[in-house]
């Protein structure tokens, strides 16, 4: 199973909506062949160790690190694939959430006479797909909120310049964390001060995430780079209706305006986040700036915490990164846990998970 779960990894990113998995064939202790999921509309990683099996398939034990799904979607079922190679035993990490499987396939393959173990290395196979799994249970997506900042938690200065903060490598690594996730979010006033294009830049190319603009009023320049949809899909969120003229100027260029509910110049940020599930966005990227982390942070809406961390110091007047956030009381903090350092270049990258997942950051 462990070999499974590495084989998953390579599919990271690249199956979205699907989650990524892996499979391994074992026959006589010896692997037969291994599979990962394909991107969306090719085999999944089951049908992908066997086809490499072939005749070596029949008899031998199937590893999945997810259940093996028995209904028809854009490929075939798994379940009749496994019986159809003869496989005898299928050992599987996590039961799948979907309603449309969940339990599902391990009873076909049980009825069909085969040896069936679930929930070996359950963990670790859910925290591979944290997106997916959050996405089936709570019909939200996985909230990862990035951001560069200096040592004191500041991404600007008191004259709100912030480029460049952190190191080549730290940038470097914020794209490719972007060509993981499905939607990068960014406020209003993040386009107005620094106009940036959200693509992923990286010397493979990379996968571009959904763009999703925050601009409640449509104050932005339908000019601004982020409009042009040739280099990706984009979204304003807007309390604005759709049909307005100024709502043209936008879906002119080929940009979407979803009007959200919301009140007081604020959108709700969670009927933002179910309409993105809704659309097949299984994890979001919140790159900010301070107002949309804040107001991510205060809904309780946030996963996990990406942060690049510079050794530098901007002193009084500078902004923080978690924006009004507020609090007053140390026992109401915003806690979170699982935290994880690394250098990259001369920075720290910070990870950090909430205190309640799956679901919201916690105020303890």
């Amino acid at each position: 199973m462990s070999l499974a779960l590495a084989e998953a990894v390579k599919a990271l990113g690249r199956t979205h909506p699907n989650p990524a998995v892996g499979a391994v064939v074992v026959k006589a202790g010896r692997v037969i062949a291994v599979g990962h999921t394909s991107p969306v509309g090719g085999p999944h990683a089951e049908a992908n160790a066997l086809q490499r099996a072939g005749a070596k398939a029949k008899g031998a034990t199937l590893y999945s690190t997810l259940e093996p799904c028995n209904h028809h979607g854009r490929t075939p079922p798994c379940t009749e694939a496994i019986i159809a190679a003869g496989i005898k035993r299928v050992v599987y990490a996590s039961t799948d959430p979907n309603p449309v499987v969940d339990g599902k396939g391990a009873r076909r393959l049980q009825e069909a006479g085969l040896e069936v173990t679930g929930q070996v290395l359950q963990v670790a196979a859910e925290a591979l797909n944290r997106p997916f799994f959050k996405a089936m249970r709570h019909a939200l997506p996985w909230v990862t909120a990035k951001a560069g900042l200096t040592l004191d938690g500041q991404l600007a200065t008191s004259t709100g310049k912030s480029k460049w903060i952190t190191s080549e490598e730290s940038r470097r690594a914020a794209h490719q964390l972007r060509d993981m996730v499905d939607a990068i979010v960014v406020g209003a006033s993040t386009v107005e001060i620094d106009d940036p294009v959200l693509t992923t830049r990286l010397p493979s190319g990379g996968r571009n995430a959904l763009r999703v603009v925050l601009d409640p009023f449509l104050r932005t320049s339908p000019r601004a780079k982020i409009y042009d949809t040739s280099a990706a899909r984009t979204v304003v969120a807007t309390l604005e209706p759709e049909g307005s003229k100024r709502a043209q100027l936008f879906t002119r260029r080929g940009v979407e305006i979803w009007q959200m509910p919301g009140g007081k110049g604020k959108l709700r940020l969670e009927a933002l986040l179910a309409r993105l599930v809704k659309a097949g966005v299984l994890h979001v990227l919140v790159e900010g700036g301070a107002s949309v982390h804040g107001a991510f942070l205060e809904a309780g809406l946030v996963d996990e915490l990406v942060l690049f961390m510079a050794p530098k110091l901007f002193g009084k007047g500078g902004l923080t990164w978690s924006g009004a956030l507020g609090v007053k009381d140390p026992a109401k903090a915003l806690c979170f846990e699982s935290l994880d350092a690394v250098r990259v270049g001369p920075d720290l990258m910070i990870t950090a998970r909430a205190a309640s997942t799956p679901g919201a950051s916690s105020r303890r």
